[in-house]
């Protein structure tokens, strides 16, 4: 399902704050109930949970001896390279701020990567050269860019960038060895790239109409017009997103949710313009792209909250053979340039994302990194498990539910509705330090995905559309009576918190239902929509129009907005509140929680403030997280547990 708005999905990395960012899962009854004895486990500060090392990133250097990643170890993401034989890591760069891999280049060992200013999410492109300088591609106070690939040959590398206008992501080439910028597409039109061909000719284009609507271009950049031409003409409303073209530059494949409720990938052919489906299933089809040659696929199903990859042989048309592995889910698989070595993540419910490569068809995988620190035994961790539960409206909701390892019917324990981000975010499985951390200090979790989340077919997904802090609320509420009916939650201990649009969903929860949860924590959540609607930055204009047909156009809907923020009804929150935000967030800005907290003091109730001067719409630096995380826990103690 194609998200039209995600105030907090940004990478992992960031979210890795507020959730999980991956896979694994069972699955339970609707009410099912506790007939286990409560287990010991022992606990851990939250310091030890976030000695836990998060690593992105696997690209190739051209000699397939090691890989580049972004790790945090040090307590800032910054650059490192893995040599894939002794596992020994090497730091490239070392800044003050996170710093984000893209890839090396594919004839030499410089590096590409991005960083922002302080959570700005003004991402610049930066180049690591072989003498260890480095030179900023996309220099401007107000740039952001981002990178749109290579060409098969190296030779010169696509990003995209809003220097010319705030508003539009304009596409440029840059020469791979004199980094000379040239323009090849002028975003007049608002159209975003999604793809470009191997040979860098033709580029994919989408367009969102609404957000139940966007169509696909291909541009022609040999023609001298360069007018992008429309390929997915459609009479009823319906999702077209270009995903990447095939090695040979002969078909584009594109992802649509024309053919039913979940999207599936079709490919296009762009000598004669025939389509033909390529990839369909149960559930969404979220990604799909190919090795160098071509010859290997790789695709990812969003499979009831995990993502479960594929890697076909083209030449035998056979799913690879992986070799055994311990449990996880596999992501971000890469090949070397001669595709005789994969590299790819593990990731679980109980173990943070570790890097592998494997040499292809050998019977076993090496592993580069063990995440997890090293003072927790993996056994005191939680799984998930998928639960359903009927809606004030008879309407099936899912969600994902830890239950603490102390939990029973003789030891009932508090427990939280987890609200994601969004709006159209949605709760995955997969390891996450925050929500571990107050599971394994007896907290139940109950990830609630409510209407509008993404994942469970497009009529789930536009469910809440303008009804945002109604019908949606009423599920997470109902969430609340689903653990309320489980013997080894205590009913009368249960609160509620999130990020971003998960932050509004708890503030709204206080202000409308105000005798619901006994507490709230709200992460750097929407407040005030009448000015969060009017003071969106300006980079999101492509998407402007849909965003307003999911919350409502402030020139329209203004008094709608008024009604569903919490800030304008704060005089009813009469329970604890926790208030997180960082000083540099662009998506919701710090007065937005400033006004809510002195709000809701001014009712002489307690709030907990929180103010990261050096983070935006998400924290990325590891003291931050832990900082976070001892609040979260602390408040929860004092005024819930």
């Amino acid at each position: 399902m194609n998200k039209t708005l995600n105030f907090g999905a940004l990478a992992c990395a960031i979210t890795l704050a507020l959730a999980g960012c991956s896979q694994s899962s069972n699955t339970t009854d609707i009410g099912n109930k506790s007939t286990i004895k409560a287990q010991t486990a022992e606990t851990y500060s939250a310091k030890t949970f976030f000695d836990t090392t998060s690593i992105m990133g696997n690209s190739f250097a051209p000699s397939g001896d090691k890989v580049l990643v972004s790790s945090d170890e040090s307590g800032i993401y910054n650059l490192y390279e893995i040599d894939i034989n002794t596992g020994d890591k090497t730091q490239l760069t070392n800044f003050k701020g996170s710093t984000y891999p893209v890839r090396y280049f594919p004839n030499d060992e410089r590096a590409l990567f991005t960083k922002d200013s302080g959570g700005n999410e003004r991402y610049h492109i930066y180049v690591k050269q072989l003498d260890g300088s480095i030179k900023d591609l996309t220099p401007g106070d107000e740039t952001r860019a981002s990178f749109a690939g290579f060409t098969k040959d190296g030779s010169q590398f696509f990003i995209t960038s809003n220097q010319r206008d705030a508003k539009f992501m304009d596409l440029y080439s840059v020469d791979s060895d004199n980094y000379k910028v040239s323009s090849v597409y002028q975003n007049e039109l608002g159209l975003d790239v999604g793809a470009i061909s191997p040979d860098g000719r033709f580029i994919a284009l989408s367009k969102n109409n609404t957000n139940k609507d966007s169509d696909t271009y291909i541009l022609d950049t040999y023609k001298k017009t360069l007018k992008p031409q429309l390929i997915s003409k459609h009479d009823n409303p319906a999702q077209y997103t270009p995903e990447t073209f095939s090695a040979d530059g002969k078909y584009l494949y594109y992802s649509t949710d024309a053919k039913g409720e979940f999207s599936q990938v079709w490919r296009y052919e762009l000598a004669r313009g025939n389509h033909s489906p390529a990839l369909e299933d149960d559930w969404d089809v979220n990604f799909i792209y190919f090795s160098k040659s071509g010859r290997y696929q790789v695709s990812g199903v969003n499979a009831d909250a995990s993502t479960k990859v594929t890697i076909l042989d083209t030449r035998t048309g056979k799913n690879v053979a992986m070799p055994t592995l311990p449990n996880g889910n596999l992501r971000s698989v890469n090949f070397s340039s001669d595709e005789k070595t994969m590299a790819f993540y593990l990731n679980s419910d109980t173990s943070p994302s570790n890097l592998f490569v494997w040499q292809v068809g050998d019977i076993s995988a090496k592993q580069l990194t063990n995440s997890l620190s090293k003072e927790i035994n993996q056994n005191d961790l939680v799984e998930s498990t998928i639960v359903r539960f009927k809606s004030f409206d008879g309407l099936e909701i899912p969600g994902v539910l830890y239950k603490p390892k102390q939990a029973s019917s003789t030891n009932k324990v508090a427990a939280l509705i987890w609200v994601h981000g969004g709006p159209g975010g949605q709760s995955r499985t997969g390891y996450s330090a925050a929500q571990q951390h107050l599971v394994n200090h007896g907290y139940a979790i109950f990830a609630v995905n409510n209407r509008g989340s993404s994942g469970y077919g497009k009529t789930f997904f536009h469910l809440d559309d303008k009804k945002h802090g109604t019908d949606d609320l009423q599920d997470i509420v109902y969430g609340k009576k689903h653990l309320q009916s489980l013997d080894w939650v205590d009913s009368d201990k249960i609160g509620i918190m999130g990020g971003s649009y998960g932050g509004f969903m708890t503030a709204a929860a206080l202000a409308f239902e105000p005798e619901e949860f006994k507490v709230g924590i709200n992460i750097f959540g929407v407040t005030n929509w009448v000015r969060t609607l009017n003071s969106i930055p300006p980079w999101w204009e492509s998407f402007k129009k849909a965003l307003y047909d999911e919350m409502g156009d402030p020139a329209t809907d203004g008094e709608r907005h008024r009604a569903i923020s919490p800030l304008f009804h704060a005089k009813n929150i009469t329970k604890p509140l926790m208030v997180i935000q960082g000083a540099n967030d662009p998506r919701v800005l710090q007065v937005e929680s400033d006004e809510l907290v002195a709000a809701v003091k001014a009712n002489g109730v307690p709030v907990e403030y929180v103010l990261f001067d050096d983070e935006g719409h998400g924290f990325t630096k590891k003291e931050n997280r832990i900082s976070a995380s001892n609040a979260y826990l602390n408040f929860l103690d004092t005024y819930l547990k």
